[in-house]
């Protein structure tokens, strides 16, 4: 059938039959049926790849086998628990889960208790968190496991009540029969539970009925977000586990050779220990603080590391030499540039930490991790110990943005522990972040495309970029799914590309290819992936076809755009944006499209370019352009928590305008010049929009596309895209300020860079 905008709409899951388990345990515990994935709605003939297969099938696809393994337990006091198998690192995603579960339950969201599994090697792939694939590989696998329960639930509640299970409703919690008797289900579950497991066929609640799944909920644990009462993994209390810091080399993965002093550092206040490991010179003390002094008392003799010498300009040539050829000029009309994309830190909120308990037999973790399967078996390979004596605990995370997919902090830990043979609490500085973390790698991205009367004939784009680590199980993955997969036998970097790259526009034949180099930096997928860079390239050349070709950039891009759903959402950005209003010298409005995850998004932004805004003082810092407005439009499919789908709209507008204006890393001399926060600018309050609306569209599916990482690309693209339109020259390099060091690098030794003592000066 068709759904609105011309969109095909797969059979809606709560109209099929689903057969899932009542398992055997005291209480009841229900889960979903292993079985191959239902049959996708023809797809459009398209030469779009994406459209036939993108990387959220393959995600989905892989995590099918093992999602009965994933179980939702009924608990005696009324509650209702669920261990989720993805890392909650902000994105909200506990949240979005217990709205799953209540609405096939009839429950409160707040009676869910969704608690974090432990890393668990049988589940596979179903326990990898990235590319905003988390709703949408588990929305009908756990549904179906609360649908199983609450069968079980309305059994147990007929023999109770001596009622028809269909004369019973379940509401709140309660199940009530007709003559007003009721019973709660935390009663009602040690007689659902079964004493062996069997199936049981189930319908899921219908689209119709919905109560829950739809509407805006506040997130479970904001409370306790705001109050500090929530536990991330340096709140943990550990038995010993005493603070632990690193010292760190000067350039890029250097070694430590010997320390001159380390004696003296032993016997500094608080010190415990300190020893040297694989990526420094570890310092266990009492607090933080005793840990900051010792690192900075180390003197170590430092050996080369992996960019030893390199500068954004050497690495640029690297990336020159690298770039795959786009054959010749057409004989027709066209456009062509080349775009680059400095390096970007990777640095979440929650430095990377982690706290580790290694003992000769056994080793226990806590940390925030995406792929904890991965980091287990790394772990365990580190230790030489059995993969069964290795413990990971999964504790919630303070932001990702990609970077808790690896687990350096973890590895550390366990090294650290093992060498001692106490607990650790190790967490890195922000410098360690900046200088040492996982970057968003640099990459160019050379476009042409072609065009004659009032068609575009062709489009290519050839993405150059310093090689992305993706050995965090995505490249496992890919694998595992290499006979299925119509990519041929590429790497993992080339098939992640391929399967996460569309063309939403008619431009003929439109070709991608990626080239990756450069193996010595420490590269992580960071949010979106290649989106944002290879979406702001393709945006900018939009700008120019439209200019070439006499057309205003929204109404081209609208008549380009492949699918009446995509139309859609630009066509409410523009409208919600007054697109096309007059404007001042100097300001301008730019609007740039992205689809990526089966979602849809659009933006619309304004910014001032104006000397007097460019201008304007900021301390330390560079002020620049400011987006003074910003619209966004998106359209999931379905909107599983449209109050924490807007949020999450909102904080890749954030990313997107750093990006295209602020965001980098100035490489120098083997070594990244940006010490922390202070001087790595992500998007300020001073260029923050101070008008800004999100606008979530109807539903056009019945199932849920991904959102996480979506509005990142089509925010940065439409920042730059206004900031060529307002000052009448297109951007070329990103963020547009890197050119312009507005701070005095702070020195690589020590690593540490002395702590203020004048912060209430610096107060605006």
């Amino acid at each position: 059938m068709t759904g609105p905008n011309g969109r095909r709409r797969q059979a809606e899951p709560g109209r099929r039959r689903f057969l899932g388990y009542v398992l055997a345990a005291p209480t009841l515990v229900a889960a979903a049926e292993l079985a191959p994935a239902p049959a996708a709605g023809a797809r459009p003939a398209s030469p779009d790849l994406t459209e036939l297969l993108d990387l959220n099938d393959v995600m989905t696809a892989a995590a099918l086998p093992t999602s009965g393994l994933i179980t939702v337990e009924v608990q005696p006091d009324g509650t209702v628990s669920f261990a989720l198998p993805r890392a909650e690192v902000g994105q909200g995603i506990t949240t979005s889960t217990a709205m799953l579960i209540a609405e096939e339950l009839a429950l409160p969201p707040e009676r869910v208790r969704v608690t974090l599994a432990e890393a668990r090697p049988e589940l596979l792939f179903n326990q990898l968190t990235g590319a905003s694939n988390t709703t949408i590989a588990t929305y009908t696998p756990i549904r179906v496991a609360a649908a199983v329960a609450r069968h079980r639930l309305l059994a147990a509640a007929a023999a109770e009540l001596g009622s028809p299970a269909a004369h019973l409703t379940l509401h709140d919690g309660t199940v009530r029969d007709r003559s007003g008797a009721s019973v709660d289900i935390g009663t009602l579950a040690p007689k659902a539970a079964a004493t062996r497991s069997e199936p049981v066929e189930v319908r899921l609640t219908a689209r119709e009925d919905f109560k829950v799944i739809g509407r805006p909920h506040n997130r479970i644990d904001a409370r306790d977000a705001v109050t500090g009462r929530k536990k991330f993994a340096m709140d943990l209390d550990v038995p010993g586990a005493k603070p632990t810091m690193v010292c760190r080399p000067p350039t890029i993965n250097g070694k430590p050779g010997a320390v001159a002093n380390l004696a003296d550092v032993a016997a500094m206040p608080g010190v415990t220990d300190v020893v040297p490991i694989d990526t420094g010179v570890a310092v266990r003390a009492e607090t933080f603080g005793q840990c900051v002094d010792a690192v900075r008392a180390l003197r170590v003799d430092w050996l080369p590391g992996t960019a030893e010498g390199k500068s954004d300009q050497s690495v640029l040539r690297e990336l020159a030499a690298a770039e795959p050829p786009m054959g010749l000029p057409p004989l027709t009309p066209h456009v062509e540039a080349t775009f680059t994309f400095h390096f970007r830190s990777n640095s979440a909120l929650e430095p990377n930490c982690a706290v580790a308990d290694v003992r000769p037999d056994r080793a226990e973790v806590w940390s925030a991790l995406k792929s904890p399967i991965v980091a287990k078996e790394a772990i365990a390979a580190k230790l030489g110990l059995p993969l069964g004596r290795v413990t990971v605990h999964i504790a919630q995370g303070g932001g990702s943005f990609g970077r808790k997919l690896f687990f350096d902090a973890a590895l550390e830990a366990v090294e650290v522990s093992r060498r001692i043979g106490k607990p650790v609490k190790l967490m890195w500085h922000r410098a360690d972040d900046s200088r040492q973390g996982r970057t968003h790698p640099m990459a160019t991205s050379r476009v042409r495309a072609d065009y004659a009367g009032g068609a575009v004939l062709g489009f290519k784009q050839r993405h150059t970029s310093v090689a992305t680590d993706l050995g965090h199980g995505l490249g496992e993955l890919f694998t595992a799914m290499a006979a299925r997969l119509p990519v041929g036998d590429i790497g993992f970097s080339q098939t992640f590309f391929h399967l996460s790259q569309s063309m939403p526009y008619e431009f003929g034949l439109a070709t991608r290819l990626l080239n990756e180099t450069d193996k010595g930096f420490n590269t992580g997928s960071m949010r979106n992936v290649y989106s944002p860079d290879v979406t702001c390239a393709r945006e900018l050349i939009v700008d120019r076809l439209a200019a070439k070709m006499g057309k205003d950039p929204y109404t081209f891009r609208r008549d380009f755009l492949r699918d009446a759903r995509s139309r859609a959402v630009l066509e409410k950005a523009a409208e919600a944006g007054d697109w096309g209003r007059q404007m001042p010298e100097g300001t301008a409005q730019g609007i740039a499209f992205h689809s990526e995850y089966k979602s849809v998004s659009a933006a619309l932004v304004e910014i001032d370019c104006r000397p007097e805004t460019v201008g304007r003082p900021i301390r330390d810092g560079v002020g620049g352009p400011r987006v003074i407005k910003a619209v966004f439009a998106v359209d999931v499919g379905l909107a599983v928590n449209p109050r924490g789908l807007e949020a999450q709209m909102m904080g890749c507008l954030m990313d997107g305008i750093a990006l295209a204006l602020t965001s980098s890393l100035h490489l120098r001399e083997g070594h990244f010049l940006e010490a922390s926060w202070d001087n790595y600018f992500y998007t300020r309050q001073w260029n923050t929009p101070p008008e800004l609306q999100v606008i979530v569209m109807p539903d056009t599916s019945d199932e849920p596309g991904g959102a996480g990482e979506l509005g990142v690309a089509a925010s940065m693209a439409a920042v730059a895209c206004a900031y060529g339109r307002a000052t009448g020259t297109m951007p070329t390099v990103f963020p547009v300020n890197h050119g312009t060091l507005s701070f005095t690098p702070k020195p690589t030794v020590p690593p540490v860079p002395a702590s203020p003592t004048d912060g209430l000066d610096h107060v605006r």
